[in-house]
């Protein structure tokens, strides 16, 4: 393991100590996660600021997803299944199963477990984008995703 990869495992471990400590004093788990990556983020670059545009970018990024030679290119983002507005309700595009919004101030539940949202940024990040998203990029999104406050109303 070379000094930087102990540096940043070391900085990952504080984080989640320190996540820890903030749940418990009454800030919310996404708050929480945005200082983590910031403080990830800043260390790749110094000037990093969560941006709440450049996470609405992100949510709403279209990706072609090659299928192969025979298969159907398709594009997608978050927001294919998460909806165009986080705090609705989603569906995954392919099994068409209901998502729960993504608003952690519609669903209470989102970033509760730390775990959790680690592994499905991994798992969709290389979904989606085909690499695991960034320090940046997660804070940015989770920042986004905290504004979004108000489902779209029902016609």
């Amino acid at each position: 393991m070379n000094k930087s990869s102990i540096v940043l495992a070391a900085l990952l471990g504080f984080a989640t100590l320190s996540a820890q400590a903030a749940a418990a004093n009454g800030v919310t788990n996404a708050e929480v996660l945005t200082k983590k990556y910031t403080g990830i983020a800043t260390t790749v670059n110094a000037d990093f600021v969560p941006s709440v545009t450049e996470g609405k970018a992100f949510y709403n990024r279209k990706i072609t997803q090659f299928k192969g030679k025979n298969a159907e290119n398709k594009e997608v983002s978050c927001s294919s299944c998460h909806t165009s507005n986080p705090a609705d309700t989603g569906k995954h595009i392919s099994t068409g199963k209901p998502i729960a919004p993504l608003s952690p101030a519609v669903n209470k539940k989102r970033f509760s477990n730390l775990d959790k949202v680690e592994e499905k940024f991994t798992e969709h990040c290389n979904e989606i984008i085909g690499a695991d998203c960034t320090a940046g990029e997660k804070a940015n999104y989770i920042v986004y995703l905290l504004t979004e406050r108000t489902p779209t109303a029902k016609k």
